[in-house]
């Protein structure tokens, strides 16, 4: 690795103009706020995926590849990449800071802590949770229901649902609780999508904690907590600067996951990057249908951000999932239309793909020869990238595609919806749009929220959908591209400090579990004080 402070120079920053957390660091405020009146000078290029399998794609690995492949090539280049969540690390998925010859350093400390970014917003939600029930144990006719739940950054099943306040009067009133994994938290997402600190605290201070005997909502703001969280959240909301293996500058920042929330890193991360470099490479969680239409449908829209071109990563091994996961080449035909249906939601959005096809030991000639003649019988562009095996030189194939594809005029910014479309029908032009499902119906326990949130003069936001990342549809076993669906929403809540409208279809867990054989068995310390078996 590179000093820090080497990789900041490559920005023309100084050491005045970064805090230095270890080997990582963190703009001052000073830097954010010049940065951010200077205005974006570079062109963002978005990272997105087939639907993913088992065997993983390897998003972050080829942004990561890709930002290294546009340095090699004279692009002055940077990524503006999300942190991983600690759920993920010790549990089933593993790191999130790419792999092979193509990772975010310091790889181990990004993984685990980071600069403590994902504490920050643990103890701020966990703050107004403590607010909350103080405010019950004074007033306890005040609240009639209490929707906000505590967090933490780590997957554990058993804390779904809770029974807290046992004990007696004095541990205060006993009620059902639990908790989200902090990913999931809206602090977490109302963080990333700030833009400031003004933005920051007047979005904490919508956040919806329950509602009162009159059923209306009660917010943060009614309980005097946006001040103190936001001073929790102070240094948290100050993107972290890292760098590649290969010393290419990185901002990595935030981490809502896209399978609930809106999958991005933070806003403020992407404006300084747009800032700083001429190209940004940035990622959106899971494939099109969740990160993508998330970061295009909501961060952008709120933002004022628009791509200059978006990459698709898709692989051999993913199509042969998704078509039969037989042997021979039938399989990999069959799933192709998995890749079709993203191709044709991107184009949706009048924006053009290019495909980025990750290259894998196994995968064969004819295997990899296949899958570029089926791209070009859609008329995209595509190129191998074997950024996890060589790196930036791996990667120079499509960093030439997304050069030539930046040099177009950007389109102009098309949305899935208008925000003064009804609820139902923004879910169902998402579903239709970019699922390609017959449309969407509402449970009626989803009608019973949508009319609530409806009088709390929310009906207008845009919508968050949370869903399965295994399928195009709802329902986890449809691989492939799955016809004559709908989906189907049980329930809607408010992100009111987001500013969306979450509609929940199928069986979303906020608080994942750990599989019986654990990441966090390969963890481990040495002598030397270093963490080894990060996957």
């Amino acid at each position: 690795m590179l000093p820090i402070l080497d990789v900041a120079k490559k920005l023309g920053l100084t050491a005045d103009d970064v805090h230095q957390y270890g080997p990582l660091a963190k703009l001052t405020w000073p830097t954010l706020n010049r940065l951010r009146a200077q205005g974006p000078r570079g062109k963002l290029v978005l990272v997105t995926a087939m639907t993913p399998t088992k065997y993983g794609e390897g998003k972050t690995t080829t942004s990561i590849g890709l930002v290294q492949g546009l340095s090699r090539r004279g692009v002055n280049a940077m990524a503006a990449l999300r942190e991983p969540s600690l759920g993920p690390v010790f549990g089933a998925k593993g790191g999130g800071t790419g792999g092979g010859q193509a990772v975010l350093e310091p790889s181990a400390r990004i993984n685990l802590h980071c600069t403590g970014d994902l504490h920050a917003i643990t103890a701020a939600n966990n703050l107004l949770a403590a607010l909350v029930d103080n405010a019950i144990n004074f007033d306890q006719r005040r609240f009639k229901s209490v929707t906000w739940k505590r967090c933490i950054d780590m997957n554990d099943r058993f804390l779904r649902s809770t029974v807290i306040g046992l004990g007696g009067s004095a541990n205060g009133v006993p009620r059902e609780d639990g908790f989200d994994i902090t990913a999931a938290s809206e602090v977490m997402a109302t963080l990333c999508l700030s833009d400031g600190v003004k933005d920051l605290k007047a979005r904490l201070g919508r956040l919806i904690v329950g509602t009162d005997k009159d059923h209306k909502p009660i917010t943060a703001g009614d309980l005097n907590a946006a001040g103190a969280m936001a001073a929790l959240l102070g240094d948290a909301l100050l993107p972290n600067l890292a760098q590649t293996n290969e010393g290419v500058p990185a901002l990595v920042h935030g981490g809502p996951f896209a399978n609930i929330a809106h999958g991005c890193n933070s806003v403020m991360a992407t404006r300084s990057a747009l800032a700083l470099a001429d190209v940004v490479v940035t990622e959106a969680g899971f494939a099109f249908d969740l990160g993508g239409e998330k970061f295009l449908d909501l961060k952008c829209r709120m933002s004022g951000l628009w791509p200059s071109a978006v990459v698709l990563v898709v692989t051999a091994r993913a199509m042969r999932a998704h078509g039969g996961d037989e042997a021979g080449l039938a399989s990999i035909e069959r799933g192709f239309a998995n890749v079709k249906r993203h191709i044709a939601a991107i184009r949706g959005f009048g924006l053009e793909p290019v495909l980025s096809l990750n290259v894998f030991a196994q995968d064969t000639e004819e295997e990899l020869k296949l899958v570029e003649t089926l791209a070009r019988t859609e008329h995209v562009g595509v190129a191998r990238n074997s950024g996890y095996l060589q790196g930036g030189v791996g990667s120079e194939a499509i960093a030439a595609l997304v050069e030539e594809a930046i040099k177009k005029p950007i389109s102009t910014p098309r949305f899935s919806y208008e925000l003064t479309d009804s609820f139902e029908s923004k879910v169902s032009q998402v579903a239709k749009k970019v699922y390609g499902a017959k449309g969407a119906e509402l449970a009626h326990s989803a009608q019973k929220d949508i009319e609530r949130l409806r009088s709390w003069g929310l009906g207008d936001l845009p919508v968050c959908i949370a869903k399965t990342h295994l399928s195009l549809s709802d329902d986890p076993t449809k691989a492939g591209a799955p016809s004559d669906f709908t989906i189907t929403v049980r329930h809607v809540r408010a992100s009111a400090g987001a500013g969306f409208l979450l509609a929940l279809s199928g069986e979303i867990l906020t608080m994942p579990g750990l599989p019986k054989v654990p990441a966090a068995y390969n963890l481990d310390l040495t002598e030397a004080g270093e963490v080894v078996g990060v996957q």
